[in-house]
């Protein structure tokens, strides 16, 4: 650009905060529209996300467990604790973290989850996301997104998925509780997420 140009740059921390605020509107107007699904059939509020509307890191499961039934919304419980223990573990902000499910209620197909999958990714616009489980990689790579490549069922493997974003797929975290062998297989697709932290530029 020209010295004499008299039209300024406008600071990066400008649009961030611009993203920001359109990301939490569009994200309060979806939990609205989820919670009056509720109201439409009298039948238990469905599951909210959780985390940042800003996040880097998408995490992805197929349906909630009991306690996120319970109250309502995504990672809460045993799940939560034990990502954020495994983040914390690999050095990763827990801020950077949005998390969410495909099934925002019992029984709902994935031709139901879909729409809403979707309405979210253009919310938050992650960098990476992480599905967790088959069935959530499926969902996922249902999407009609712009110049998609397949998803691959390789747990712990970058996958570019989008120009803009990519993919690990790790086991499914609520089959990966209890039993130590499902908890290795889990940690070891899941620490990919730290390297693929590790390596993203510092800007």
């Amino acid at each position: 650009m020209p010295d004499d140009d008299p039209t300024p740059l406008r600071p990066i921390g400008d649009l961030d905060d611009a993203y920001l605020r359109r990301a939490i509107s569009e994200l309060s107007e979806l939990q609205g529209d989820l919670a009056g699904l509720a109201d439409e059939d009298g039948q238990p509020l469905p599951v909210h996300p959780s985390g940042s509307p800003r996040a880097e890191i998408f995490m992805l499961k197929w349906q909630a467990g009991l306690s996120e039934r319970q109250e309502g919304v995504a990672f809460f419980g045993r799940p939560g604790d034990a990502i954020l223990k495994s983040i914390q573990r690999l050095g990763v902000d827990p801020l950077l973290l949005y998390g969410t499910v495909c099934a925002k209620r019992d029984g709902w197909t994935r031709a139901e989850c879909v729409p809403w999958l979707d309405r979210e990714l253009a919310i938050v616009r992650p960098k990476l996301v992480v599905p967790m489980g088959v069935r959530a990689l499926e969902c996922l790579g249902a999407l009609d997104a712009p110049l998609a490549e397949p998803l691959l069922d390789q747990p712990g493997t970058i996958q570019r998925w989008t120009p803009t974003t990519e993919v690990i797929a790790v086991p499914d975290i609520d089959e990966s509780l209890d039993e130590q062998g499902a908890k290795r297989a889990f940690w070891a697709a899941f620490r990919v997420v730290g390297d693929w932290y590790a390596a993203q530029p510092p800007y």
